[in-house]
């Protein structure tokens, strides 16, 4: 049996947070892998076009380099359509019923919790993991293990104003990343 980590997000484009909060729960919970699960209709956010899946995988591809304990899990994406956790988790344990699986969550997706699809449900399947985002509370009424990440108000849509505006994304996100970005044109206003 292993202990897999899912990191799910947009990742659109993946950086520095999403990287040490993967580390950070690997580490603390002693998982053995951690998978990032690029969405491919969150139900709760708007896609953007202008970057596609195939680029988000391409950049989490160059992100990951080199972290043997870090992994895709592409199962969302090739599901196509909303993107409910409770269908990937459903999914996930059929393929795969001998892993025991982390889902790792936000505190902007812990005040969230009472609107998931069948969340009810969803508790019973997989153990929630949530680490403290600047803004939010973790208080909830559901079975969540609490993990300390270093706090940093570093987001997505903050990188891509700064790629549309010119300005350095320099630490914020790994450098084969820039270069995916800038080689393929994404994010230019």
């Amino acid at each position: 049996m292993k202990k897999i980590g899912i990191l799910g997000g947009t990742f659109n484009p993946p950086h520095i947070g999403h990287l040490i909060i993967a580390n950070e729960v690997l580490d603390a919970l002693e998982l053995d892998e951690i998978r990032f699960m690029p969405n491919h209709v969150p139900p709760h956010k708007e896609k953007s076009e202008e970057v596609t899946d195939m680029d988000r995988l391409a950049m989490l591809e160059n992100a990951i380099a080199g972290n043997p304990s870090f992994y895709i899990e592409g199962i969302e994406i090739e599901r196509k359509g909303t993107s409910y956790t409770y269908d990937t988790i459903k999914l996930l344990k059929e393929l795969e019923p001998a892993n025991e699986f982390y889902f790792i969550i936000g505190a902007d997706m812990i005040e969230y919790l009472p609107n998931w699809h069948r969340i009810d449900e969803l508790v019973h399947m997989v153990n929630f993991v949530g680490v403290k985002r600047p803004g939010y509370n973790e208080n909830t009424v559901y079975p969540i293990t609490m993990v300390k990440v270093p706090q940093m108000f570093i987001s997505s849509s903050m990188i891509r104003r700064k790629l549309r505006t010119g300005k350095t994304v320099k630490y914020l996100i790994a450098d084969p990343v820039v270069k995916y970005i800038k080689g393929n044109g994404l994010y230019e206003s």
